[in-house]
């Protein structure tokens, strides 16, 4: 009889024994568990916060246009010089800030540089227009920008003029692009106004119209890519 008690103390010494462990088996678990859910609710905050730093102050952040200043609110001068033919312009700072900001810039930064000019109108509309490395009239910096400065409202472009190009009905479309306009023009406002009037060209256009427009566009057509290439090699802003 003794025996059997001793047995039956000893099983249930191991069976309190086994309880203790699992309860503290049970505890450890749920502590390490609300450990890793707090180190992973911290590990998304701070993925979170990474993140949203990259893309608004680090380098994932969204290009923008210049700030408005740059231009000084004054007339600039300097030289286009495309495929051999130097042009000497200005740049109203004072009418145009944003979009001469924009030119100061991306001129400093070379972004013009080699670029090849794409359009070619010789019907009405007289211009050639540049600044899209890609060649198709849709490319911009990285950015675009509005709103339209300095549009005329009787819708003349007299010749000399230097305009910033943009896509139709997009008033906040305004990137890279211009146009050179070498001939007097009349250009349509569409629905969100004209087309920004940031400078004009002071040196005679003879030589830029037997270069690039007189040899016309590939196809023949009056709208269409320049026959002859027509490549910004330099801007000189100052």
């Amino acid at each position: 009889m003794a025996k059997i008690d001793r047995l039956k103390k000893d099983r249930l010494r191991e069976f309190e024994a086994r309880q203790v462990q699992n309860t503290t088996r049970r505890e450890r678990l749920r502590k390490d568990q609300w450990v890793w859910s707090g180190a992973a609710v911290i590990a998304v905050v701070i993925s979170s916060l990474g993140l949203f730093s990259y893309t608004t102050i680090g380098p994932g952040a969204p290009l923008q246009a210049p700030p408005t200043s740059l231009s000084e609110n004054r007339e600039w001068s300097g030289e286009i010089t495309i495929s051999g033919v130097e042009l000497a312009v200005t740049l109203d700072g004072a009418n145009a800030p944003q979009a001469v900001a924009n030119f100061v810039q991306l001129s400093s930064d070379g972004f013009f540089d080699e670029s090849a000019c794409h359009r070619l109108t010789t019907d009405v509309i007289y211009v050639l227009q540049c600044g899209d490395h890609l060649g198709l009239g849709t490319g911009n910096p990285g950015y675009t920008f509005g709103p339209i400065e300095n549009a005329p409202t009787d819708e003349f472009y007299p010749k000399g003029t230097i305009a910033m190009a943009r896509s139709q009905g997009d008033a906040e479309s305004q990137g890279s692009r211009f146009f050179i306009v070498y001939e007097d023009s009349t250009i349509p406002s569409d629905l969100v106004g004209g087309y920004t009037v940031f400078g004009k060209v002071t040196s005679p256009l003879d030589a830029f119209i037997s270069a690039f427009v007189t040899p016309g566009t590939d196809d023949g057509s009056p709208d269409g890519r320049p026959s002859a290439l027509a490549k910004i090699e330099s801007i000189t802003i100052r």
